[in-house]
């Protein structure tokens, strides 16, 4: 079902909301220390105080530190109402977003999304992948589809940096994963039994999955351990997905998801996995035959040609042919 022009309006709008929101709140988070003054032996100090409690001394009281002081009050008063005012439009856009029924998320999936985002992690570091991209492929077809296959509760992210030393240099974090889950959900810890996988007090369950090829660049010391997979190497090729959608709260979230033609085409050569849990299989298999399909139809962006027929391993290709 094609969305309609109303549909289209709001999906652009929470769009750009979205992206002014995350701006907002990555200038806001600049302010994680704060500033004040302390009287020592009589005279008054500035001082910055980390989010730890510990305080450093910029000096006395003088016109220099009044004007670091007043510059940190009113960029940080400006920072907040950016995000406040955000928020509100982010607010109302999401309310018709799901009132127009298009496709949403899992809330708890929503909020890991915008603060690996805000953590610039999103794109770079982890790829959405699993159910939680349908809506993102709705929007990029401009059309419903994944009625009645939407994300369960559970969350599969795949891990995408090329470079460990970027990681280490932009994200400081020496287990940026388990880090980014306890930031949203302090009750997360990773599953003993199965290390790939973190999960909450809720039971709300997140998995890692590796490429072979980025095992190099996967943090040493991250608690979250994924076994590499070489049918993970299939969901790094072609264009990627890159949209704005709702949790099943209405807030917003931006997904980034793999290229839909490798993406289907991955979901079929799952459902016939022989060691896919049965109770997987027939999902699997309905996605991927409803993406390519709509792939054809909808996304000529997206050229299911002989250019692309030629790119796909021997696993992949009686797929296409079929």
């Amino acid at each position: 079902m094609l969305f309609n022009d109303e549909q289209l309006r709001v999906a652009a709008n929470l769009r750009q909301y979205y992206a002014a929101w995350a701006d907002a709140e990555r200038a806001f988070r600049q302010f994680t220390s704060y500033l004040g003054w302390k009287t020592v032996s009589g005279r008054a100090y500035l001082y910055r105080t980390d989010t730890k409690g510990n305080g450093t001394s910029l000096g006395p009281r003088s016109p220099v530190t009044e004007m670091q002081f007043a510059a940190f009050r009113s960029g940080r008063e400006e920072a907040a109402a950016r995000v406040a005012g955000a928020n509100e439009q982010l607010r109302v856009s999401g309310a018709l977003y799901r009132a127009l029924r298009l496709g949403t998320i899992a809330s708890p999936a929503a909020a890991i999304l915008r603060e690996a985002d805000v953590r610039e992690m999103l794109g770079t570091d982890v790829l959405v992948i699993g159910t939680s991209a349908m809506a993102a492929y709705e929007l990029e077809a401009g059309s419903r589809f994944a009625v009645g296959m939407d994300a369960t509760e559970d969350f599969d992210l795949a891990w995408s940096a090329e470079k460990r030393e970027r990681l280490a240099v932009v994200r400081g974090p020496q287990a940026p994963l388990l880090s980014l889950l306890k930031a949203v959900d302090s009750t997360f810890v990773v599953n003993a039994e199965r290390p790939f996988q973190a999960r909450n007090r809720a039971a709300y369950e997140v998995e890692v999955l590796l490429a072979p090829s980025l095992a190099g660049s996967y943090p040493a010391a991250e608690p979250l351990r994924p076994i590499p997979l070489p049918e993970q190497e299939w969901l790094l090729k072609g264009r990627r997905v890159d949209q704005v959608v709702c949790g099943r709260d209405g807030s917003a979230a931006r997904v980034v998801a793999p290229d839909p033609r490798w993406f289907a085409l991955h979901k079929l050569w799952l459902a016939d996995k022989p060691t896919r849990s049965p109770l997987k299989s027939p999902k699997d298999r309905r996605q991927g035959q409803v993406l390519l399909t709509v792939v054809r139809a909808r996304m000529p962006h997206y050229p299911i040609d002989a250019g692309f027929a030629d790119k796909l391993p021997e696993q992949l290709a009686r797929y296409l042919e079929s």
